[in-house]
């Protein structure tokens, strides 16, 4: 991937500077997507977890954004429309910059300082502004479009430091409470619960955390006749062993959990995946280059795309631990076969709601505003996995699949699958309303669609 991008800015910057000396350069969406698939890689790394990762993403396509939107008046400032979102002033007197490089350099300086192994996106930089340099670009543009990424990376990243992550180590740790019903760590990995206090970050969009709580999940009962016995049975018959080739590839597509381990004798070896945020933003690279999308049209909405992710996954996590459902895995072997297996391994976070079923959801909401109810497109982002492409008539079609294949990798009861799409639905209808993307249309309309 890496060599890929680079010999296509090469090409790119040749090209600009060829042209006329006061000709501006010209980037496009794909130089925002190479930013983004370096993140996930470090991501990978660093096994990320999926509402850690929708905020990296959130506050990096802030800093960039922020640099567009003080030089394209259709790109108004986030300031007014985020919550406590400060104005991000711009640097004074600057000039003889390019503000698309800025924009993507202030990307990079946001990821690599929010990031754990923030080292490997700071060499990864020097490496893309050494081959800018190859390509011809004068080092003073380098220097000043650099200063004013720096710039606006600070405030940015002053604005990431208030949302209150930073306290939660301050938390007392969180420890299942081993009621009958709730959520137990689950096999082979036994992982600890992932960010049970997200819930308490500064949302960027919503009033509150639980400004979608979604319907209370089908409660938990070991009576054959219940309604929990129902979803029990009809996940069980979604195990390992008997689930359909087609079902199969599904899930497998769709599984983006960094926490998969594999057996290799007596070793436990981490799987390299991606999250399912890095899913959505891999696909909303591909169709803005699809489209033909400009530099900034796809600033804006991998910028609005990744919001949606954050408040999306605080949402999603409220719930959460406030239902802490016991997972399939759990249940199943223990009222119903004690040898079964799910055909994905079980994430550590209880079950209610679906994570993945609400950030599609959201995700095709905001997709769909931009491109349409009936985009057709072709998912590649999980070839780099070794994982066929599949293709899709609308956004809407992939999120519901994303959806089914937590139930077809046997990791979801259909009701966290049902009602965190619909709070999905609501999330990204309201993300678009808030940053003025979307003025009349309510949540509730768009989550009956």
């Amino acid at each position: 991937m890496t060599k890929r991008y680079l010999i296509a800015v090469f090409l790119l910057f040749a090209f600009a500077c060829s042209r006329k000396a006061e000709a501006p350069l010209e980037f496009g969406p794909q130089h925002i997507s190479g930013v983004i698939d370096e993140m996930t890689e470090v991501m990978v790394n660093d096994v990320t977890n999926p509402p850690l990762a929708g905020r990296f993403f959130a506050y990096a396509t802030l800093a960039g954004y922020e640099v567009v939107s003080q030089h394209d008046s259709t790109q108004p400032s986030m300031h007014g429309l985020l919550n406590d979102y400060p104005q991000i002033a711009k640097p004074a007197g600057l000039t003889g910059y390019s503000y698309q490089l800025s924009a993507l350099l202030a990307m990079l300086e946001t990821a690599q300082k929010m990031q754990p192994s923030g080292a490997m996106l700071a060499a990864y930089q020097t490496q893309f502004l050494d081959s800018c340099r190859t390509a011809g670009v004068p080092e003073e543009v380098i220097a000043a479009s650099l200063q004013y990424a720096q710039a606006v990376s600070q405030q940015v990243l002053a604005y990431a430091k208030a949302d209150k992550y930073n306290r939660i180590s301050n938390y007392a740790r969180y420890s299942p409470t081993g009621e009958e019903g709730t959520w137990q760590p689950t096999p082979p990995g036994f992982f600890a619960p992932v960010e049970p206090q997200f819930n308490t970050l500064r949302t960027l969009t919503l009033d509150t955390c639980s400004q979608f709580q979604p319907a209370a999940p089908v409660p938990f009962s070991t009576k054959e006749d219940s309604e929990f016995y129902t979803l029990l049975r009809q996940c069980q018959q979604q195990g390992a062993a008997s689930l359909s080739k087609e079902n199969q590839q599904i899930a497998a597509f769709w599984d983006c959990n960094p926490f998969a381990l594999q057996e290799n004798g007596h070793l436990m070896v981490g799987m390299k995946k991606i999250s399912p945020g890095a899913h959505w933003l891999g696909i909303t690279g591909l169709v803005c280059q699809q489209a033909n999308k400009s530099f900034s049209e796809a600033m804006e909405i991998h910028t609005v795309l990744s919001v949606a992710l954050m408040d999306g996954f605080i949402s999603c996590w409220d719930e959460k631990y406030r239902s802490n459902r016991i997972r399939p895995e759990t249940a199943i072997r223990k009222y119903l076969d004690p040898s079964w297996k799910p055909f994905l391994q079980t994430p550590p976070f209880p079950e209610y709601l679906s994570g993945h079923s609400t950030i599609s959801a959201a995700s095709a909401v905001v997709l769909t505003h931009y491109f349409g109810d009936d985009f057709k497109f072709v998912d590649t982002v999980e070839e780099r996995y070794h994982l066929p492409a599949r293709s899709f008539d609308s956004f809407q079609q992939a999120a519901i699949e994303a959806g089914m294949s937590r139930f077809y990798g046997g990791i979801h009861f259909i009701d966290a699958i049902d009602n965190g799409r619909v709070q999905g639905l609501q999330v990204g209808a309201w993300v678009l309303r808030k940053t003025g993307r979307l003025a009349e249309t309510s949540p509730e309309a768009v989550a009956q669609k």
